[in-house]
């Protein structure tokens, strides 16, 4: 883990934005499509830390962006070209545009201030989507990666962010995927080898600094 001079350099809230990923109704909340992971998203405490994070980001200032996954009635534009796309076309809950599956879900609160990116194809939140222009027009050299899920969605936006030129940083008590005990050997096997690995706390407690004036 870094020590909290390190993070705190990395956490600058000027440059630093917070992104959520996949924290819908439809994926993580109590009619979810996916309820093996909703569970673990609760009851692991996963969903609080965002909350908390999403929180305290609003309270220090620092950009947060809400990355959604959703579908077109009609299906037009959606991937059909790997198993997990075909299989998510049968799941008796459907993430379409302009339902209550395609909101961000409680307990996280979302101001006027933060941006929800919605997306209608692919693995990633950020390939393919308005996330990285978004980026460099708010100054972020840092993305704090949250949410779900560490099968797919988070590893993706981690490789993408690295591949961009940002510096990433995982909270790891803030991001889920299933089995249990497949998130952490991912991310000591492969995410840490690219991004800085903390804690929720340790991130909330850089976010919740007072920030310094600068002259």
């Amino acid at each position: 883990m870094p020590s909290y001079e390190q993070l705190s350099e990395l956490l600058d809230p000027d440059s630093t934005v917070l992104l959520t990923v996949e924290c819908q109704q439809g994926v993580v909340g109590p009619d979810s499509a996916l309820p093996e992971l909703a569970d673990e998203a609760r009851s692991s405490g996963v969903l609080a830390n965002v909350a908390r994070l999403v929180a305290a980001a609003h309270r220090g200032g620092v950009q947060v962006v809400h990355a959604i996954a959703e579908r077109r009635p009609d299906g037009r534009g959606a991937n059909r070209n790997a198993r997990l796309f075909r299989a998510a076309e049968r799941l008796p809950v459907q993430q379409l545009s302009g339902t209550a599956a395609v909101r961000v879900a409680a307990p996280i609160e979302v101001t006027e201030e933060d941006f929800v990116v919605r997306r209608l194809h692919g693995l990633s939140p950020i390939q393919g989507t308005d996330v990285d222009a978004l980026l460099r027009n708010l100054g972020c050299r840092t993305l704090v990666v949250t949410g779900v899920s560490a099968n797919v969605a988070i590893p993706n936006a981690v490789f993408d962010a690295v591949n961009r030129g940002y510096t990433a940083v995982v909270p790891a008590d803030a991001v889920a995927g299933v089995p249990s005990d497949y998130t952490p050997a991912m991310i000591r096997n492969t995410l840490a080898l690219v991004a800085t690995v903390a804690t929720a706390d340790e991130v909330l407690g850089c976010f919740e600094r007072p920030r310094v004036t600068r002259g």
